[in-house]
């Protein structure tokens, strides 16, 4: 795929909520974190909905059924139907059901959101090795995952059964902080086996799939707090994308981001959405300029000078950074400027 490289985030003269029909919105460490909003988050979700954009929450944690997640939302104070909610356990249970017989038994090694999908799917849920299986299935299944299903896991897939996952992010945001996501646990099965799982969620092409033939958006904006997973998952996709800095993606890890890994946009929380983005300008000397700061590169780090918004520092300071990488990852020293941001 040809893809043009990224060399500073863009601006937009309209506010993103205008200039997107549909915002493809990431839950953990977007909207919330351990089940509490984020700051900002809910009033910011209900000014661009009222605006008219169109919500859509896309999420690679496959534990929870679209049904759930929705009546969470909507107690947190955003009005949410199930069918706005698109689950990498939906990805997978499409990519189940597109390889085996209709009516398939399949293993399940997760939690309840897993379990509905592949029955709307019309594939029967089983949860024994011994259960002749088709397929495997392995989402995040929570503080509840015992080393029992990973060895049910292990058993099916070492007898040859071919085996899926829902995602393979390694971390998830909690309210205590960074926890193991499902990803981890795909590890131990591949530990014990050998084995590679096809797998369904962001950044692959099977969660962009189903995005797209849930929300029907014409000019989708996905919004993402992970570089690997959302961003990426745009990039693949060939559409926008806003990173968020409130969850487990850093501001050093940004300036050092790969060109797969680099958003159209970058904002403090979701109001970002609510507003125009500013212009990154590059300037004749190599440097760049944001707001009221502007960004050069010297001896092997950052050279910052000026005033204003951190988040204009910032994206001034990519526009160095992803510049100077080009098709490669950036390595300037980020610490002593970043520290003067706040970031």
């Amino acid at each position: 795929m040809n893809q043009t490289v990224r060399t500073s985030p863009d601006g937009s003269e309209e506010r993103l909520s205008a200039a997107y029909d549909t915002a493809l919105l990431d839950l953990d460490g977007v909207v919330y974190a351990g089940g509490e909003a984020i700051a900002h988050a809910v009033e910011s979700l209900g000014a661009a909905r009222d605006g008219g954009m169109h919500l859509a929450y896309v999420t690679n944690n496959a534990a929870r059924t679209p049904r759930t997640v929705a009546e969470h939302l909507t107690r947190l104070g955003v009005a949410t139907e199930p069918t706005d909610v698109i689950t990498s356990a939906q990805a997978v249970a499409r990519l189940i059901a597109d390889q085996v017989p209709a009516g398939a038994r399949v293993l399940v090694i997760g939690a309840e959101g897993l379990e509905v999908a592949l029955r709307e799917r019309g594939l029967e849920p089983v949860f024994s090795a011994d259960d002749d299986p088709a397929a495997v299935a392995q989402g995040y299944g929570g503080p509840g995952m015992t080393w029992e299903r990973l060895q049910e896991a292990s058993y099916a897939v070492a007898r040859g059964v071919p085996w899926f996952a829902s995602n393979t992010d390694l971390t998830i945001p909690s309210a205590r902080g960074i926890s193991p996501g499902n990803g981890a646990a795909v590890e131990v099965v591949r530990i014990a086996t050998g084995a590679e799982p096809q797998v369904a969620g962001k950044p692959l092409p099977p969660m962009h799939r189903e995005t797209v033939l849930r929300t029907g958006a014409s000019r989708p904006l996905v919004v993402g707090d992970r570089l690997d997973t959302d961003i990426e998952g745009a990039y693949v996709g060939g559409v926008d994308s806003l990173l968020v800095l409130t969850g487990v993606t850093s501001a050093g890890e940004l300036l050092g981001a790969s060109p797969r890994h680099r958003p159209t946009y970058v904002a403090l929380d979701l109001r970002g959405l609510l507003s125009p983005q500013p212009m990154v300008l590059a300037e004749g000397d190599g440097g760049f300029s944001c707001g009221g700061w502007t960004a050069s590169a010297e001896g092997g780090e950052f050279v910052l000078s000026g005033g204003g918004a951190a988040i204009d520092g910032l994206r001034a300071l990519c526009g160095v950074g992803w510049s100077l990488a080009g098709g490669g990852v950036c390595e300037l020293d980020s610490g002593g400027v970043l520290g003067r941001l706040g970031l």
